[in-house]
């Protein structure tokens, strides 16, 4: 059986090979070879394909047995290009760092630790200290969860000692004890009228592509934040900022872009509009997940999924089992 790793993934090469078998033979492509049919004539019935894109427009893939995505969203996936008779998995193990991400975020605005320390100098610290400003705190505040799946959950799990207000919105989540209260989708405008920080951390799909607009934008109070560490596309892009610009919402910490570059030569802008120099909001590259410690996470479980596929054992993290009667 050859692995091959396609694009980014071919990076860890070295990791992965060193987790499998020798019989396992790991393979690195360009990444190029997720949407061009140049390299289909290695793949083979038997082999895995490692990949975060992968489609076929007009050319039909060659067979192979598993499509292990290194990452959750799918997004980047063409299902219908995925031939029928292989398996597709994906993986998680970034529901801590995005948490730990998000409530830095909250906790950042709430103290203002910036502002303060550019306010300390020796020269004025009298002044400064006789009339220091009050910062915030967590305790009290609504926590609005726009997702209730594993980083949702995991992101309520640390926040709830923090002594917020948990509001989760799911299509199909269950609160437990993690919340205080599950809303579902025609709550929205209730979620977004209480929430002082609304995390959107629910998949991009055609039901929540754009769902918050203007008209939702507006239903928001005006000290409201928001932070978006699931799909841009999921809120409007010129809508949030102009509610950013005009100060609708009072800030927001922009993990995910609405424009991504996929040749290893591309260069794009993330955004149609300036984000980037607005005051009020804080621009990071898709890292909050990015730590030294989740690839090891994530190419452990895509090994061990490689070798119960070589074993014939049930896979974990199934997307879509093969269809029943396919033939290739």
């Amino acid at each position: 059986m050859k692995v091959y790793l396609i694009g980014e993934a071919a990076n860890h090469q070295g990791r992965l090979a060193a987790l499998l078998p020798s019989k396992h033979v790991v393979v690195p492509l360009p990444r190029e070879a997720a949407w061009a049919a140049d390299f289909d004539g290695q793949i083979g019935p038997n082999d895995v394909l490692v990949s975060l894109r992968f489609s076929r427009q007009g050319a039909k893939a060659p067979p192979f047995r598993l499509l292990h995505v290194p990452g959750a969203g799918l997004d980047g996936i063409d299902l219908d290009s995925v031939p029928p008779s292989a398996w597709i998995c994906n993986v998680f193990e970034h529901e801590a760092a995005i948490a730990e991400f998000v409530l830095f975020a909250m906790l950042r605005t709430e103290i203002r630790l910036d502002e303060m320390r550019a306010s300390f100098r020796p020269d004025t610290w009298s002044q400064v200290y006789r009339n220091r400003v009050p910062h915030g705190e967590l305790l009290g505040r609504t926590v609005g969860l726009l997702g209730f799946g594993r980083i949702g959950r995991a992101i309520a799990r640390r926040a709830r000692p923090l002594g917020v207000r948990l509001l989760a919105l799911d299509a199909a989540g269950e609160a437990g004890d993690l919340a205080d209260e599950m809303l579902r989708p025609g709550d929205l405008p209730r979620l977004l009228a209480e929430a002082d920080y609304l995390i959107v951390a629910c998949p991009l799909t055609d039901a929540t592509r754009g769902l918050i607009g203007a008209t939702e934008l507006a239903r928001m109070k005006r000290s409201a934040v928001i932070v978006n560490i699931s799909r841009a596309e999921i809120v409007v892009e010129e809508s949030l900022y102009l509610a950013l610009r005009d100060e609708t919402i009072a800030g927001a910490y922009l993990d995910v872009w609405y424009r991504y570059p996929s040749g290893a030569d591309d260069q794009v802008v993330p955004s149609d509009f300036p984000f980037h120099e607005l005051p009020n909001v804080v621009c990071t590259p898709h890292s909050c997940a990015w730590t030294v410690n989740l690839p090891g996470r994530r190419y452990a479980v895509i090994a061990q999924n490689i070798q119960r596929l070589s074993a014939g054992q049930a896979l974990m993290n199934v997307v879509r089992a093969p269809r029943t009667g396919a033939v290739e």
